[in-house]
């Protein structure tokens, strides 16, 4: 039994299956969570250190860091069952997308210091951090998460190409999955 076997075991019975209908997004999620992490704690490092007076820089730093485990994770767990291109295109497409992604992510931020001017010296430093944050980890990540969630089911990991992957060994019905029939 694997760990979300596990830990779907003890969800009640309702919840389970709203959870093994929307699986993907919720793995999704997952590895979001998991790169969220992974990305502010890169993008503080270096903004706070050694590139401190270059804050979107830093972020996009952080943003390929968490791109490139986002990938990893995304194709051998959220996605697993999806795809059926050849490795170097699917990942070609999940970085071109990811890419833009880069874009809506660090866009926020790039308006929140350079057109709005909140840093210092217009802002105290309070103000800068938490308008950094508000606009390069909350608004930024949002925006290019469900682009990207969007963007990976229909082009980099599109259902038609999984059924060459899957074949009969996945079941169809989420419930089977766990042996709820």
């Amino acid at each position: 039994m694997t760990v979300v076997d596990s830990v779907l075991s003890r969800v009640p019975e309702p919840l389970r299956r709203l959870l093994l209908k929307h699986r993907e997004l919720l793995k999704f999620a997952i590895v979001g969570g998991t790169t969220f992490i992974i990305d502010n704690g890169i993008w503080y490092l270096l903004k706070l250190t050694v590139l401190e007076e270059k804050p979107v820089t830093a972020k996009i730093i952080a943003i390929i860091v968490a791109t490139i485990v986002s990938y990893v994770l995304n194709r051998e767990w959220s996605f697993r069952t999806r795809g059926g291109r050849e490795r170097a295109h699917e990942a070609a497409l999940f970085f071109l997308i990811s890419g833009v992604g880069v874009g809506l992510n660090s866009g926020p931020l790039w308006i929140s210091r350079y057109v709005l001017h909140f840093e210092e010296p217009h802002v105290s430093r309070l103000v800068q951090e938490v308008a950094d944050f508000a606009s390069g980890s909350i608004i930024g990540m949002l925006l290019a998460m469900f682009f990207r969630f969007w963007a990976f089911k229909r082009w980099v990991f599109p259902d038609e190409l999984g059924h060459k992957r899957r074949g009969s060994a996945l079941p169809d019905d989420p419930a089977e999955e766990l042996g709820h029939s």
